[in-house]
């Protein structure tokens, strides 16, 4: 049975690559820490149910909360000249090529960004991700395919892919 402290003991060790997931996710850290804040409630009710292995339970949890957000997006934003405080620094800016490569996966679909993130950031098998997204595998490789084949095309992807691998 599994308990609170299964529960905690998981969420210190795995909280950090769950951020980074969400972040990828997402493209916005405050955006991403909410997103694993509402994954790790969601998967905290279902606990006892998970089983021994919750990585794909909690990262299916991610995905789909990520979708349904993205879906209701809020776009009664307006903007304004100026700025009403300065935002806290994005960690990640100082990160130069890694920032481009972020911004290519954000033009990416949001499922093909899903399973390259799944696949290459969160270093997860394709039966993982195919179960994560309930798809099949054969989906998991066509969509990372047609992913893939993008970003070659794109120069600017291509550049930032480069200078990343450097």
């Amino acid at each position: 049975m599994r308990d609170r402290a299964d529960f905690e003991r998981y969420v210190e060790q795995r909280s950090a690559r769950l951020l980074r997931t969400a972040y990828l996710l997402c493209r916005d850290w405050g955006t991403a820490e909410d997103l694993l804040q509402t994954a790790l409630a969601k998967a905290w009710f279902a606990w006892r149910r998970v089983g021994e292995n919750p990585d794909p339970y909690v990262y299916r949890i991610l995905a789909n909360t990520h979708a349904t957000w993205w879906r209701r997006r809020w776009k009664g934003e307006v903007p304004t000249e100026t700025l009403p405080e300065e935002a806290g620094r994005d960690p990640a800016a100082d990160l130069g090529a890694r920032d481009e490569v972020r911004s290519v996966l954000a033009a990416l679909p949001a499922r093909q960004r899903a399973v390259l993130v799944l696949r290459y950031f969160a270093d997860l098998p394709d039966a993982e991700i195919a179960e994560i997204l309930g798809c099949s595998v054969a989906t998991v490789r066509s969509q990372a395919a047609r992913a893939l084949a993008k970003l070659r095309v794109d120069p600017a992807a291509r550049a930032a892919l480069t200078s990343e691998l450097r």
